[in-house]
C-alpha cells in the first residue's frame, strides 16, 4: 500500500546558512505497520439511556438558553441530554456531573484514558465520597483561606475596630466591654464631627441600644440590668440629690429667719423697756417738779 507523505529533510550548509528541502513521493509502508485507529470507547447505550431519563425528570435542571424552549417536557429533556451525552461528555459532567450518583459516574470509567473527563470524575468522586486524604486537604485549604481572610481584614484596619465589633455583636459587646463604659460618652460630639454626623450616629446608638435590650429580654436578664437604665437612675439619683439640697437650704433659711425674729423681739422688748423706763422717768420727774411748784 503506498501512501504519499511530505518529507522535509534539512541539512547545514555552512555556520552561517542551512537549507531545508521539501520532498514529496510515495512511501510503501507496509499492512502491518499502517492500521487504522482504534475505536473510541464508547458508554453503554443502556447506561446512557438510564441517566438521560433520570435527569430528564428533574425539573430544575440547567440547560443553554438557546435550547431551552425545546426542553420543556421530559421526552425533549432526555433527547438532549442523550445528544450531549452521545457528542461531549466532558461538557456533560461538567454541567450535570453534579446530579449523578457514584454509580453512574462508574458508567465513565471506559473513558478515563481522556484527561479532561478523568479530571472531571476524580473531582465529582472528591465531593460525593472524599478519602480521608482529600478531608485533610480540604480542612487545611479552608484553614488557610481563612487565615489569609484575617490577616487581610488586620492590615485595613477597621473590620475589628471597637465599633465595627460592637455593630456586629453588639450585646456581646455590651457584656465585656460596654457596661464598663459610660454611655454619655458616646452621644456627645466629637473633635471635628459635624453636627450632621453626631445626629446619625445618636440615631445609629439608639438603634444598637434598642438591640442590646431585646437581646437582654430575651435572654431573661434582670431589668434594673438593662442597658439605658444607669442613666435613669443616674438622673434620679441627681434629682434625689437636688431635692435633698434644696431641702437643706430651705431650713438653713428658716433656722436664719427664726434666728432674725427673736433677735428682732429682743430688741423690740429692750427698745419697749427703754421707753417705758423714760415715760416713768418723765413722770417721776414732773411729778416732782410740780412738788416744788406747789411747796
Amino acid at each position: 500500500m503506498c501512501t504519499t507523505i511530505p518529507t522535509r529533510l534539512t541539512w547545514p550548509c555552512s555556520k552561517k546558512q542551512q537549507y531545508t528541502v521539501l520532498l514529496v513521493g510515495s512511501l510503501r509502508i507496509p499492512s502491518s505497520i499502517e492500521k487504522s485507529k482504534p475505536d473510541k470507547a464508547m458508554i453503554n447505550s443502556e447506561a446512557k439511556g438510564g441517566i438521560s431519563d433520570r435527569l430528564s425528570q428533574l425539573e430544575d435542571l440547567y440547560f443553554p438558553r438557546a435550547v431551552q424552549s425545546s426542553a420543556a417536557t421530559p421526552s425533549q429533556r432526555k433527547s438532549l441530554l442523550l445528544d450531549l451525552l452521545s457528542r461531549d461528555v466532558a461538557v456533560f459532567l461538567e454541567r450535570y456531573g453534579s446530579k449523578l450518583s457514584l454509580e453512574e459516574l462508574k458508567e465513565f470509567d471506559v473513558l478515563k484514558d481522556d484527561y479532561e473527563i478523568n479530571w472531571h470524575l476524580n473531582r465529582l468522586r472528591s465531593v460525593i465520597s472524599p478519602t480521608e486524604e482529600e478531608k485533610k486537604s480540604k480542612s487545611a485549604k479552608i484553614r488557610n483561606r481563612r487565615l489569609a481572610y484575617m490577616d487581610n481584614l488586620v492590615a485595613g484596619g477597621q473590620y475589628f475596630s471597637e465599633d465595627a465589633m460592637r455593630e456586629r455583636e453588639p450585646y456581646l459587646h455590651h457584656e465585656y466591654v460596654g457596661k464598663f463604659q459610660d454611655l454619655s460618652g458616646r452621644s456627645m460630639a466629637r473633635p471635628g464631627e459635624r453636627w450632621s454626623e453626631t445626629l446619625m450616629r445618636r440615631s445609629e446608638e439608639a438603634i444598637l441600644v434598642e438591640k442590646i435590650r431585646v437581646e437582654q429580654q430575651r435572654l431573661g436578664v434582670a431589668q434594673s440590668d438593662w442597658v439605658g437604665n444607669e442613666r435613669e437612675w443616674q438622673e434620679e439619683e441627681e434629682e434625689e440629690e437636688e431635692e435633698e439640697e434644696e431641702e437643706e437650704e430651705e431650713e438653713e433659711e428658716e433656722e436664719e429667719g427664726g434666728g432674725k425674729e427673736e433677735i428682732e423681739k429682743e430688741n423690740l422688748t429692750v427698745g419697749l423697756g427703754t421707753k417705758t423706763s423714760r415715760s416713768l422717768e418723765v413722770k417721776i420727774t414732773g411729778s416732782f417738779d410740780h412738788f416744788n411748784l406747789h411747796t
